[in-house]
């Protein structure tokens, strides 16, 4: 049962430079992706931000493609979208835990992911959740993305002067004393 209780919603971040995202979707459960996809274009629309739109077959191969698309691509952040709804079998957990996962190590590593990705015991509770005009989850995942970049942008361009330097970086060669002259 989808509950009728308040939530809190934070403003719309706002941008100094273009965001660009990509919406990776799984359109398994069509009527459901549709309307996840109606509500995170919207968002992404208010917030002035432009966006392209892949398929994958289904959950599991979504995370792969936002990995696949960030090594190639220059993309700002990513909206990932699908249902997984459960059947008779334990693959409902696999698919759940393992996208859910891979979506966070990747977020772990500096990607600015909204995740989307439903998890539902039947197809009414989808329904509920990807409608634009109700939960709108697809909306949802969108301005998570869009919360995530705003914060990037804020703290990752600064260093903090700690870490390992990049490769290279970390030797001093013969006649070096400040690392400025590395081959």
């Amino acid at each position: 049962m989808a509950s009728a209780e308040e939530h809190t919603i934070l403003p719309r971040p706002e941008f100094d430079e273009p965001v660009k995202l990509l919406i990776v979707v799984s359109p398994y459960y069509s009527d459901i992706a549709n309307g996840m996809l109606t509500g995170a274009k919207a968002e992404l629309e208010a917030a002035g931000a432009t966006y392209e739109v892949i398929e994958m077959p289904g959950a599991l191969e979504i995370p792969t493609a936002i990995g696949i698309s960030d090594r190639g691509s220059n993309f700002d952040g990513y909206v990932a979208l699908g249902c997984v709804i459960r059947g008779e079998t334990t693959h409902y957990e696999t698919v759940c835990n393992d996208s859910s996962r891979a979506l966070q190590l990747l977020g772990l590593q500096g990607l600015c992911i909204g995740n989307g990705i439903l998890t539902v015991e039947n197809k009414k509770q989808a329904e509920v959740r990807a409608d634009p005009e109700g939960q709108n989850k697809g909306g949802g995942a969108a301005a998570a993305a869009l919360h995530l970049i705003a914060l990037a942008r804020k703290w990752g361009r600064q260093s903090k002067g700690i870490g390992f330097k990049p490769f290279g970086q970390d030797t001093l060669m013969a006649g070096d004393t400040d690392g400025s002259n590395i081959a």
